[in-house]
């Protein structure tokens, strides 16, 4: 049986991240993933600024190299109200099967062993964590996504409908603006489509969805999109896929003893907007750090993440509460058009761990009583 100090089961983002923290932490590291890289991930594709910071931490520069940044948002609400402006930093869209691939590669160079393989059983044997009877070590990271096997070996529930997002992600021919577009949706609340541009001439485009306890077809999702998102002709998407986000509003346990879980694995999807890259990176990396450091595995990396996100998780657990109501959100779309303060805090508030303000909520409030649409509309939208 080969033995580690660190076993981390998952290779995207956060398993990548776990094992470069627990190799700068001196540990021997194996890192499991049931795919050979590079691979598609069906995903956004988005990467805020706050995760190539964490990344940075964990002696990763080059990840978004080759790709041009994204220095704007605009928003329409589901009223038609729209609000475009600079982000507070800006975001970069590199598609996952390149910036995945990057972040194995330094996990790799940094001194991790990567392995081709499926895991399906966890034991405890004393103070060890073996795997499939093959592989042992002292902690061991769960960052195997959505449908978390090492989450279910710890018998932690996946999320019900409400908590559990559906979307539909493709490629397609890039809008001229150099900005990203989020179109909320006036049917099937919340939802939205989104199009972001790569800088190769294509863009990310999808449609994704709360759960709410009946099934979505696959050209439900379609349909969605195409409806949403000006000009796009559906003969030109490809590479259609659909993923599901449990949403950070119902996260289990962060772990049990010296199994921990990070990333989509934890729930750590952020219910303002569907953004999980920047949790996934800075989650892996807590968790690899702690996993390290041996003894009390998950109590310590539970405590790092209650330091560094329980404030903001509770903030976004806030904004998705808020946001569940439609009159809200068409009133933060008119408060973030005259006001850019307002702007940059629900930007921070969704891409990375800002916080809210008594300014922006005041603001929201004042605005609750308007007209939706003034201003100017999407006409898809009507």
């Amino acid at each position: 049986m080969s033995e580690f100090d660190v076993v981390v089961v998952g290779a995207g983002p956060a398993g990548a991240s776990a094992a470069l923290a627990a190799r700068r932490a001196g540990a021997s590291v194996l890192l499991l993933d049931r795919a050979d890289f590079p691979r598609d991930k069906a995903c956004g594709d988005g990467i805020a600024p706050h995760a190539i910071d964490v990344l940075a931490g964990l002696g990763v520069t080059g990840a978004v190299d080759g790709y041009p940044s994204v220095p704007a948002l605009r928003l329409v609400g589901p009223g038609g109200g729209e609000v475009g402006r600079a982000l507070p930093r800006a975001a970069y869209t590199v598609p996952r099967k390149v910036f995945d691939a990057r972040l194995v590669a330094a996990a790799v160079d940094a001194g991790a062993r990567l392995r081709r393989h499926t895991v399906r059983r966890l034991e405890e044997r004393g103070d060890r964590v073996v795997v499939d009877g093959e592989f042992s070590a002292g902690a061991l990271v769960g960052a195997d996504g959505a449908g978390s096997v090492v989450r279910r070996a710890l018998g932690f529930a996946p999320n019900p409908d409400g908590h559990l997002a559906i979307a539909m992600r493709g490629y397609a021919p890039a809008r001229p603006e150099a900005e990203q577009l989020i179109v909320t949706s006036g049917t099937g609340w919340p939802a939205y489509a989104w199009s972001f541009p790569i800088g190769d001439g294509r863009a990310n485009i999808g449609y994704g969805e709360v759960l709410r306890g009946q099934p979505l077809s696959r050209a439900h999702l379609v349909d969605r999109m195409a409806e949403l998102l000006p000009g796009l002709d559906p003969a030109e998407v490809t590479g259609l896929r659909a993923h599901h986000l449990p949403l950070s509003t119902r996260r289990p346990p962060a772990g049990r003893g010296r199994v921990v879980l990070a990333g989509d694995a934890l729930s750590l999807i952020n219910p303002f907007t569907g953004e999980g890259i920047f949790y996934a990176v800075l989650s892996g990396a807590l968790a690899g750090a702690a996993a390290a450091a041996g003894g009390p595995v998950a109590g310590r990396y539970t405590a790092a993440l209650r330091r560094r996100l329980g404030r903001h998780l509770r903030h976004s657990r806030v904004a998705a509460w808020l946001g569940g109501n439609r009159r809200m959100v068409e009133a933060a779309v008119r408060a973030a058009a005259r006001d850019a303060r307002v702007f940059g805090t629900l930007a921070e508030l969704g891409l990375g761990e800002g916080l809210l303000d008594t300014r922006t909520l005041v603001r929201i409030g004042l605005a609750t009583g308007e007209r939706a649409g003034r201003g100017g509309g999407h006409p898809r939208q009507r």
